[in-house]
């Protein structure tokens, strides 16, 4: 009988720092929330990384990286830290919400979503989007693209693009310093 090999890790998670854990060196980010930690917000969708229901965000110098937890060794992320969705509204000491993220707030006065069953990994990706745009701002007649570029991997099979992508366009245009005023002449067309 074969022994299953495992590793060690600790990270951070939502600001709080989680382990040693000795868990199964092959085990998935997903599971090991799920599982060690009891974050069931993340979602299990294709299980290939695909459809980013399990997004989740790592954060590294430098910035922020939406990976897929379905695909992503929970044994790689071993010192890093880690936010899910159950790390982004701000809670009192109890542990009650007081507000939303600016995301989350969003996608409920937009009504972003039916099932909600893809909308952790649309929060994370949508946050990850927004934290670039604040060290890389972009011309505000660059919005509409640069969100359907930012979140053409995620997948919603409710067909709820249209409300998720505006709830974040609007943010992105009402929160100040991600965007830049566009340079006179910009946009128009020769000869107008």
């Amino acid at each position: 009988m074969n022994a299953i090999a495992t590793r060690t890790v600790r990270m951070t998670v939502n600001g709080s720092a989680v382990g040693p854990f000795d868990i199964p060196e092959d085990l998935m980010m997903l599971e090991f929330l799920q599982e060690y930690l009891n974050l069931t917000g993340t979602r299990y969708g294709c299980g290939q990384g695909v459809c980013r229901a399990c997004t989740i965000i790592i954060d590294r110098p430098g910035g922020s990286e939406a990976v897929p937890g379905c695909i992503t060794g929970a044994a790689y992320l071993d010192g890093a830290t880690v936010r899910t969705i159950e790390g982004h509204a701000r809670r009192d000491g109890s542990g009650t919400v007081e507000a939303l993220s600016p995301i989350q707030q969003a996608f409920l006065e937009h009504f972003s979503f039916q099932c909600s069953y893809c909308t952790p990994g649309f929060v994370n990706g949508a946050t990850v989007l927004l934290e670039r745009l604040a060290r890389n701002p972009v011309p505000r007649s660059q919005v509409e693209q640069v969100v359907l570029e930012g979140m053409n991997r995620h997948i919603c099979r409710c067909t709820g693009y249209v409300r998720y992508l505006s709830a974040i366009r609007d943010v992105v245009l009402a929160t100040p310093g991600l965007t830049v005023e566009d340079a006179p002449g910009a946009g128009r067309k020769e000869g107008t």
